[in-house]
């Protein structure tokens, strides 16, 4: 199955590294993206389901001045997988992003709270009420919301299983009639041969 999920959170809650951690692939490829330790451009990376498929991810950056580039990213997702810290709780562009998800009428996701290994279950606790509160008037208010640490690997088996429930749950999408794509860009990435960009 054919299924896209696109990241979303705010800035440093640790989005690619929960993408590498899960995935085994890193989604940032930049040079300056090493050096200054923040995503810029979008990221893809891919995780195989137990029926022999594939999940694709597309990572997308959490500074607001890089809104644009998040917007390109999750125009043509299936679901989201939203990753907010325990250390912080929900912030600015957490909320940003959601409303950007709520105006794409991206609604199935999974939100991942991250960092858990930093904060006391009691702080845990604490951010995941703020998250459940912050979804409540949206359509993803049911997401489940998964305890994880990219440092320890906690929780990341079952989030992986949450996210193979998601997908499957999504329904196909048709392949009937005549392709069309408006380009918005074209660029190399290692690994994948030319990427074409659009909304289709």
């Amino acid at each position: 199955m054919g299924v896209i999920v696109g990241t979303a959170g705010h800035i440093d809650h640790g989005k690619s590294s929960l993408m590498l951690a899960l995935t085994g692939r890193d989604p940032d490829r930049l040079k300056e993206e090493k050096k200054r330790g923040i995503t810029i451009e979008l990221g893809y990376v891919f995780m195989e389901t137990p029926d022999g498929g594939s999940v694709s991810f597309i990572d997308v950056p959490g500074h607001e001045k890089f809104i644009r580039t998040m917007v390109a990213g999750v125009s043509t997702v299936d679901c989201f997988l939203l990753v907010v810290s325990a250390d912080e709780g929900v912030m600015p562009q957490t909320r940003e992003h959601l409303d950007i998800l709520g105006l794409l009428k991206v609604d199935r996701g999974i939100v991942a709270l991250s960092k858990c290994d930093l904060v006391d279950p009691d702080l845990q606790e604490l951010a995941e009420d703020e998250i459940r509160e912050t979804l409540r008037e949206t359509p993803a208010r049911d997401a489940p919301v998964v305890r994880v640490s990219a440092v320890t690997g906690q929780g990341l088996e079952l989030l992986r299983e949450e996210v193979f429930r998601m997908v499957r749950a999504v329904r196909a999408r048709s392949s009937e009639g005549r392709f069309r794509l408006p380009v918005d860009r074209v660029f190399s990435l290692k690994g994948f041969g030319t990427v074409l960009c659009g909304t289709g």
